[in-house]
């Protein structure tokens, strides 16, 4: 013990910063636990010679050859992060908005086009697929989530041939975490209340569980525009989740089972009447939502030698979304069953040589009816994929890694297709560390569950017969870490190139009295270029900026045009503050987006959108076992002018609520209090 307290002394007195404070934090690890003192954002050792402090870092770059960025709960408390859909305030690679002004759907791009294109993982399974993927990201609240992985590019192979432009995976609170009860309370402005508990619990040494609890209402009436609409749905969720979880040496056992039920209204307000053809009264505009959806899943991980890291996994899940939605007098009803099996081996040859190689299997079953859109749709869809993939890895120090899969599908629908990616990282000093990768991916469009608020349009809705959309990406990224003032100045630049080979193409264009899901009859194609910078100008205060440019186009109606309702470019700037006891925090995040095409052929009277900002900040006040937070979003203020086209007029074919590109309200405001009870 006194030689631990002298090294730690000397580590303390020659080093200096962030930097120095973390070495003599790694030290004090093999010290007694009975001196260390611990909080939510900070650990501190509490010696007699020696005080030391690092702060966790809200945001981690992987170091694997895939890359990408980790952001834990540090950051996702930077904003109220209410939901999956809200916790991408500050990351500059992510946009999030609302898929139309009307059903409130929330939509995420990256490289600069839709989230369908994204594979959404929880748990690094795939989840949130057809019928779910509109609203989806709603469907994860803000307090069950322990952390979030985000990729660009062709991911690996293991998960399956899908992202086409990236992985966002989500990871929930662990059962086996220290046991504690958690609790976050959350109210708006805008008349929206959370409520989220969770408690995890021991029953033994090896076997542990959790509980759950998510509660949301948004209530009241809201037309700041004027337009006769409500700017927001009301919305009603419950959700619920129980975990388990056994953790041995040689055996790990997770299963999760949750329930989910939501209620979505939107529309014309009950007291505004409405004009239909011919002069005659009409009932107001209704859009109304019901959701039930249940997942399992369980996986099994079996350690056969520790040593070299050898272990066979098997992952198994199940989904059941059940929607039923009325948009106007258009009915929509959709019924989807996915089940997912992923059986996994993974061996470290050496130090050098890894292999992982795996079967799996996926089957989606698809019922949808709608009426009164033109025509009726009733139709049943179903595919099963089963697949195998080996993916080699080759390590050489911290110098080189190479990655190298290939996997095999075959669909009962579409055949069989071969999916290969390639991933290289070089890090030829320390500081700075080189990225490239190449790789295929494939993707099952459902026209009409995906595209489901496409149904509030007063335009006819018209679907092609679509086949498997295929692209290729490649990218190249480059981190470089400078120390600069004693601290640390971390620099990124990255560019990648998204070329579709086939597509389903989303066709305002086209004709002024429909909107045209099709097939890609031309080329289609992303190019997307993100800076960078990231600096602790005193330990108390982090800035980071970014700034992104998108060029994006396709081909509408046998002519090339950029994609509408896609920023040209983004803007970010975010400013984090800690006073030195961290009993207060301030976060705030300025982001400016670019402008963008309008669809010509709509009848706005202009054929694109201007640049606008949006201000986010909140205010955090920490106790030892709880927090209160105030803040606010768009405190700028600005609205899109016309979020709903011919907003008097909703029985017509001029009718259009989906042309969404700004927030349809101004500023909100919001207060909450976190509980963290162990």
């Amino acid at each position: 013990m006194a030689l631990t307290l002298r090294i730690i002394n000397i580590v303390s007195k020659v080093t200096s910063g962030l930097a120095g404070g973390a070495i003599a934090l790694a030290l004090c690890l093999i010290a007694p636990p009975a001196v260390l003192a611990q909080t939510d954002s900070t650990r501190t050792a509490s010696l007699r010679e020696a005080t030391v402090s690092a702060r966790q870092r809200g945001v981690t770059y992987e170091r694997t050859a895939v890359g990408g960025v980790r952001m834990n709960r540090t950051e996702l408390f930077k904003a109220a992060c209410c939901n999956l859909g809200e916790s991408f305030t500050t990351n500059p690679s992510v946009d999030v908005s609302y898929s139309d002004a009307a059903t409130g759907a929330r939509q995420i791009k990256l490289l600069g086009l839709a989230g369908a294109y994204v594979q959404m993982l929880t748990e690094n399974i795939p989840n949130f697929r057809g019928a779910a993927m509109p609203y989806g990201l709603g469907y994860v609240p803000g307090p069950w989530m322990h952390s979030i992985q985000v990729s660009k590019g062709c991911a690996s192979v293991k998960n399956g041939y899908e992202s086409l432009t990236g992985q966002i995976n989500v990871e929930y609170l662990k059962p086996q975490d220290t046991p504690n009860v958690r609790a976050n309370l959350y109210a708006g402005t805008m008349g929206k209340f959370e409520a989220n508990a969770d408690a995890n619990f021991r029953l033994s040494d090896r076997f542990s569980g959790s509980v759950l609890g998510h509660y949301e209402n948004r209530w009241g009436h809201h037309d700041r525009n004027g337009d006769g609409f409500e700017d927001e749905p009301m919305v009603r969720q419950t959700h619920l989740m129980n975990r388990w979880a056994y953790v041995s040496d040689a055996y790990i056992f997770q299963a999760a089972v949750s329930g989910l039920n939501e209620r979505r209204q939107s529309g014309q307000l009950h007291n505004i009447p409405t004009t239909a053809a011919g002069g005659a009264m009409a009932d107001p505009y209704r859009i109304s939502l019901e959701t039930s959806r249940y997942e399992a899943f369980a996986k099994n991980a079996v350690f056969l030698d520790h040593d070299h890291g050898t272990n066979v996994a098997l992952i198994l899940s199940g989904a059941y979304h059940d929607l039923d939605a009325l948009f106007g007098h258009k009915t929509y009803d959709a019924t989807e069953r996915n089940l997912y099996a992923s059986l996994i081996f993974e061996t470290n040859f050496t130090q050098r040589h890894s292999l992982s190689a795996g079967l799996s299997l996926n089957y989606d079953g698809l019922r949808q009816r709608a009426a009164h859109i033109a025509p009726d749709v009733a139709r049943r869809e179903s595919e099963t994929t089963p697949g195998a993939y080996a993916q080699y890895t080759y390590t050489l120090a911290d110098r080189l890694i190479l990655m190298g899969g290939l996997r095999v599908d075959r669909s009962n629908r579409y055949g069989t297709f071969v999916t290969p990616r390639a991933h290289i990282k070089y890090t030829p000093v320390k500081p700075l560390s080189l990225r490239a990768s190449i790789g295929k991916g494939y993707r099952t469009p459902h026209a009409l569950s995906e595209h489901n608020y496409l149904l509030a349009s007063g335009r006819t809705l018209q679907l092609e017969p679509l086949r498997q959309e295929a692209a290729w990406n490649y990218g190249l990224s480059a981190t470089l870490a400078l120390p600069v003032g004693g601290h640390v100045l971390n620099l990124g630049a990255e560019y990648y190139y998204t070329d579709f080979l086939r597509q389903a193409v989303v066709d305002y264009d086209s004709d002024p009295a429909r909107i045209l899901i099709g097939n890609l009859r031309g080329r289609s194609y992303s190019h997307t270029v993100q800076l960078e910078a990231s600096y602790p100008f005193f330990t108390l205060l982090t800035v980071s900026a970014a700034w992104r440019w998108n060029d994006v186009r396709s081909t509408y109606g046998g002519n090339r045009m950029r994609q509408p309702l896609t920023s040209r470019y983004k803007g970010l700037l975010t400013l984090s503050y800690k006073t030195a006891l961290e009993l207060w925090q301030a976060d705030v995040t300025l982001q400016l987006n670019g402008p963008g095409r309008l669809p010509a052929a709509v009848g706005l009277g202009r054929t694109s959108y201007h640049a606008f900002p949006q201000l986010n900040a909140q205010v955090t006040r920490w106790f030892r076992h709880w927090s209160v937070y105030i803040g606010g979003e768009n405190l700028t203020a600005y609205r899109q002018r016309t979020p709903i086209l011919a907003a008097d007029q909703p029985w017509s074919a001029a009718f259009e609520p989906t042309l969404a590109y700004a927030p349809a309200t101004g500023a909100m405001f919001y207060a909450g209090v976190r509980f963290n009870l162990k």
